[in-house]
This record gives structure tokens, sequence and C-alpha cells, in this order.
């Protein structure tokens, strides 16, 4: 099984499950964190980046798939991916590198599989 599909299967899996608990609080944090993403003053494609670049410095590896599964589906290039993983290890320092590596892992098997993750927004692990 790829990187990819075993991420989003599992992230599928495990916010099933989750959801299945109907905790109101869960469900509302949850719908906070897919309406912060949706277009506004900023479009998605500059939020996706942002929380590229967030989730980098806070060293989140499962932050860092899913946002750059949402930045393969708003068709970023190579050449945007690379400055926001530029930003980010530029503001979190050396720290931030191994992300960095299996990020780039990542980036590289998203593009070949060209998959689209398909589970609800909430990305915290």
């Amino acid at each position: 099984m790829s990187l990819v599909t075993e991420f989003n299967d599992y992230r599928a899996r495990m916010n099933e499950k989750i959801m299945a608990a109907d905790n109101k609080v869960i469900k509302r944090f949850f719908n906070l964190d897919t309406n912060a993403y949706q277009d506004g003053a900023l479009d998605v494609k500059t939020k996706e980046m942002l929380g590229l670049a967030c989730s980098m410095v806070l060293r989140c590896d499962d932050c860092i798939k899913y946002h750059l599964g949402k930045c393969h589906e708003e068709g970023l290039t190579d050449a945007e991916i690379y400055e926001v993983f530029a930003i980010a290890n530029l503001i979190g320092g050396s720290i931030v590198i191994p992300h960095f590596r299996r990020a780039v892992e990542y980036w590289e098997e998203l593009k070949a599989e060209a998959v689209t993750p398909t589970a609800p927004h909430a990305h915290e692990a």
C-alpha cells in the first residue's frame, strides 16, 4: 500500500469513528477547521499553503501530508510547493529538515499517483 493510500484510508477510518461518537464539541471543532479553509478573503490555494507552512513549522507529519494533498488538489506546481518548503524551513529552522524530507517524499508520491483525498477536513492526529 502506498504512503498516500495508507494515510488517506487511516484518516477516513478514524474520522468516521470520531464522528460516530457524536460529541458536539468535537464536531464543532472539526467544522470550524473545515470552514477556515474555505474561500474567503484568501482563496483556498493560499490557505492550504499557509496550512502547509504552519504544519511544517509545528512538525506535524499528518498535517503536512493532509495539506500536501490539498495543495496537490489545488494544482500547486513544484516551484510553488518548494517556495512553501523554503519559507517553512526558514521560519522553523533546521529541526524542520526531517519533516521536509518526508514532505518531499509524500509530494513525489502524490504526483506519481494523482490521488485526491476524500476524507473530512479536520486533520489533527
